[in-house]
């Protein structure tokens, strides 16, 4: 079982940066593949980044198109932490954004909503124009 609280929402200007946090529990979080989604008022919940699973050095990422080269995902497995450096807002990036989980036996990036085996309860982002 793994726990995952978001942390760093809020309210925020077109063109600024917002970091996010997920702290995790357990004691094999560097074995979950890592992502975060987002879900906007009226669609669909959908990737946004995610991070393979990275028990030693070699990890991979993948961005969903719409913030690639504005956002970075990243992990720290000593403190049990993904990230999303979020930067050059916008307004379309108005949405509740989840930290997931996912288990996987290589170092695969899991983009699926049904491919993620823990949710966190996500946190809201609102970018004003």
């Amino acid at each position: 079982q793994v726990q995952l609280v978001e942390s760093g929402g809020g309210l925020v200007q077109a063109g600024d940066s917002r970091g996010l946090s997920c702290a995790a529990s357990g004691r094999t979080f560097s074995r979950y593949a890592m992502g975060w989604f987002r879900q906007a008022p009226g669609k669909e919940r959908e990737f946004v980044a995610g991070i393979s699973r990275n028990p030693g050095i070699t990890y991979y990422t993948d961005y969903a198109d719409s913030v690639k080269g504005r956002f970075t995902i990243s992990r720290n497995n000593a403190k049990n932490t993904v990230y999303l450096q979020m930067n050059s807002l916008k307004p379309e990036d108005t949405a509740v954004y989840y930290c997931a989980a996912g288990s996987a036996r290589d170092y695969t990036v899991i983009t699926a909503v049904n491919g993620m085996n823990y949710w966190g309860r996500g946190t809201l982002v609102t970018v004003s124009s």
